[in-house]
């Protein structure tokens, strides 16, 4: 079986099965990445909605934990994304 072998059983939307392998792909060797929805959305070729309802698929899914980060002085910065294994 395939690497992404059990995502592709999952009862997930296209979307949501792009989204993770680019997050995986992006990912370091704990599972961790920071890109921006923006610079996802271009790397994808898919709009910035669709890439916040597929990570809303992926977190529903429990594929995928999404943390919010802020600077020191309470500005928000790049959200940490956790890949769940499959």
């Amino acid at each position: 079986m395939s690497f992404f072998g059990n995502l592709y059983k999952e009862d997930l939307p296209p979307r949501a099965k792009t989204l993770y392998m680019y997050l995986k792909d992006r990912a370091n060797k704990n599972g961790e990445c920071w890109p921006a929805i923006k610079t996802i959305a271009k790397d994808t070729s898919m709009s910035v909605s669709t890439v916040k309802r597929a990570m809303a698929d992926l977190i529903k899914a429990g594929f995928l934990k999404k943390e919010s980060s802020f600077r020191d002085n309470g500005g928000q910065t790049s959200n940490r994304y956790l890949i769940k294994k499959i």
